[in-house]
């Protein structure tokens, strides 16, 4: 059997890890051949492939990003996607394809597989930890352990100048890095898009934090919007899945902090450095043990099915499953938070 293998959407740590942890198993237990595809769902449309066997996939565990490429494709929005996309399967002898990504890839994979009898595993991945069938995806405890870190260093700038520090992190639809980083580094504020924030109180905690001569940090997801506002866009372009791009809410909640309270603002926007570099540990060890049971299930002919974090267990989901919902923020997880605001 020839096995595909594609990364697609936005780029995150471990996709690499679950790449080498297919091609390992597969090729050693299996007897199977590889080929992968270029940038996403991309390679299948245009035919772009490139070798991949044991000796492509050594030493690429510690890489961050994806030896493969990523982009944004969405294969039905293009000309005769569909059967581009099964010409070339043929072409190359594929038999079965391992999508590893997010909503959008997945969501691909689960049209292909459920009305085009196209074969698709998928491997859930985003930094946002927002699919509701798994409970964990790879990428995102780097992308906490990444804002945590950028917190602890700006509290001393913060205390150096007395001044309030926006951090802006990822977070589209659901506030799980903000609510972990900002908890973990000891913000005074976390804002999710989960639930709308009252400005006038935001400037009301971090009006106490000063009277105890303490400067606030203040932690917001890039999708949090207050109660009577928008959420705040870099432009009005859309990509292929129609998703608008996110960016500015943390440059815009500086300036109503200094306008409302007269204390200086700054913004640090953290952007691509949450989901580039190096992969930590538990990514690492997510990431192959997704890699091999995704390759488990492809062995098995389980074919539209995602593998999924239970517990500590990997087990099997439909994909559809898997991307019917996003998992959000639980309102109660995050009044744990607020005994820390203001």
């Amino acid at each position: 059997m020839r096995v595909g293998v594609l990364t697609g959407g936005g780029d995150c740590p471990g996709l690499n890890a679950v790449i080498r942890g297919a091609v390992r198993k597969g090729t050693q237990e299996y007897g199977y051949d590889f080929v992968g595809f270029r940038d996403g769902w991309r390679g299948p449309l245009e035919g772009n492939t490139v070798p991949l066997d044991i000796t492509a996939v050594r030493g690429i565990l510690p890489r961050g990003g994806t030896i493969l490429g990523s982009s944004r494709t969405n294969p039905f929005t293009e000309e005769d996607g569909v059967r581009r996309i099964k010409d070339n399967l043929a072409k190359y002898e594929v038999e079965a394809l391992i999508a590893i990504g997010g909503e959008d890839t997945l969501g691909v994979a689960t049209r292909l597989s459920g009305e085009h009898d196209v074969p698709c595993v998928g491997v859930p991945k985003t930094i946002d930890n927002d699919l509701s069938a798994t409970d964990y995806t790879f990428g995102f405890d780097t992308a906490v352990g990444v804002a945590t870190e950028a917190i602890d260093r700006l509290h001393t700038t913060a205390e150096s100048h007395m001044r309030v520090l926006v951090v802006e992190v990822m977070g589209r639809h659901a506030g799980w890095i903000a609510l972990h980083s900002g908890l973990a580094g000891g913000a005074n504020v976390i804002l999710i898009p989960e639930q709308r924030f009252d400005i006038g109180e935001v400037c009301g905690w971090i009006e106490s934090r000063f009277k105890v001569r303490y400067a606030p940090i203040v932690v917001v997801a890039e999708g949090a919007m207050p109660k009577d506002g928008q959420m705040v866009l870099k432009d009005d372009s859309t990509d292929s899945f129609g998703h608008v791009r996110l960016s500015g809410v943390g440059e815009w909640l500086a300036k109503e902090i200094e306008s409302r309270t007269g204390k200086e603002a700054r913004t640090t926007v953290l952007g691509h450095t949450q989901r580039g570099g190096t992969p930590s540990a538990f990514d690492r060890w997510l990431a192959t043990r997704f890699g091999l049971h995704a390759i488990d299930a492809v062995h098995d002919g389980d074919f539209g099915k995602m593998v999924a974090l239970r517990g500590t267990d990997i087990v099997r989901v439909p994909i559809a499953e898997a991307t019917a919902k996003l998992k959000t923020v639980d309102p109660a997880l995050y009044a744990e938070a607020g005994v820390f605001f203001g």
